[in-house]
């Protein structure tokens, strides 16, 4: 089912889902299962599954010279969303990236979505290699999102990269990320919102934003999405604070802020125990406030650890 279906279908009432990470490459499904298992008693409509482009190692050859070698740390994100929908018949959203793949390989990736009876997809750009430090396409592949909504649609639309026929089409329901604090490459909100605009032209049916924890970032992006006609689902995506070094880490790397009364009270902490016990309290108390507001959903970033969350989500639903 449409992720749009599952919010008008329920009328109303706020849903609960979340993302999880495919396992470092070796690991087994079964690390998968132990990660959505413990979360299953809140009926998630969806789940995510993140997928990651490749990335570079240096590897010392016998000549003592450094060879460049293509890697990709965690695999497998169609396998997993086969898995998911199989074995607990809930839906699996899987992100689609630019970064890491031709159009062709996207093509392919669609195909095989459709065939497993997925409905929905999340497109993204993608991040930037570590190596790279800013985002570089990959040769044949899409350099923008909305260059990938585009071509996802036209599979909805049954036109293919190399068919001169039309020949089955798709269904797909198209997500797209937001930023309620403004992409750290965009100039300024307004921008952003422009860019944000485009995807929705393009085909996109509802949004996932980033982590925030200052709800009127949320609530203000909202009604500045109103305000500039975007008027599909924004879907708030949450993750707890659990260790002390997110204090500084998560701002860094996510380019966010953290409410003064949430560092002050990390600041007295003493160690991650306490950190993630301060964090829990802080997002039960963000998630009744995003509840009252009327969010479709509430989306959790698990990373593939589902205590925390568990904890909260028994605390709101």
């Amino acid at each position: 089912m449409k992720i749009t279906d599952h919010i008008k279908n329920a009328k109303g009432k706020t849903l609960f889902s979340f993302e999880l990470l495919p396992p470092v490459k070796g690991q087994s499904i079964q690390w998968v299962y132990d990660a959505i298992e413990p979360l299953l008693e809140f009926n998630p409509p969806f789940i995510d599954v993140t997928s990651l482009r490749e990335d570079y190692i240096y590897k010392e050859q016998e000549n003592g010279l450094l060879q460049k070698v293509s890697y990709r740390k965690r695999p497998g994100t169609i396998a997993i969303c086969a898995a998911i929908i199989h074995k607990y018949k809930v839906d699996a959203v899987p992100h689609l990236i630019c970064g890491g793949f031709t159009k062709e390989e996207t093509e392919n990736a669609l195909i095989d979505l459709q065939f497993l009876g997925i409905d929905n997809v999340l497109a993204l750009r993608g991040d930037a290699r570590k190596a790279d430090g800013n985002f570089v396409p990959t040769p044949g592949g899409h350099s923008y999102a909305t260059d990938l909504i585009e071509h996802i649609k036209n599979h909805n639309e049954g036109k293919f990269l190399h068919e001169d026929v039309e020949t089955f089409k798709s269904d797909f329901c198209i997500g797209v990320a937001g930023y309620p604090e403004k992409h750290f490459e965009a100039p300024n909100m307004s921008t952003d919102f422009k860019y944000l605009k485009k995807k929705v032209e393009a085909g996109a049916e509802f949004i996932v934003t980033q982590m925030f924890f200052d709800n009127q970032k949320y609530f203000d992006f909202v009604k500045k999405c109103r305000e500039n006609d975007i008027n599909i689902p924004i879907i708030p995506g949450l993750k707890p604070i659990s260790t002390l070094s997110q204090l500084n880490v998560l701002p860094k790397v996510f380019h966010i802020d953290l409410p003064d009364e949430l560092t002050d009270a990390l600041a007295h902490a003493k160690n991650n125990n306490e950190a993630k016990e301060i964090g829990t309290e802080a997002m039960i108390k963000q998630c009744k406030e995003l509840i009252d507001f009327g969010a479709p959903v509430l989306h959790f970033y698990t990373m593939g650890r589902p205590e925390q969350t568990k904890k909260i989500a028994k605390a709101i639903f």
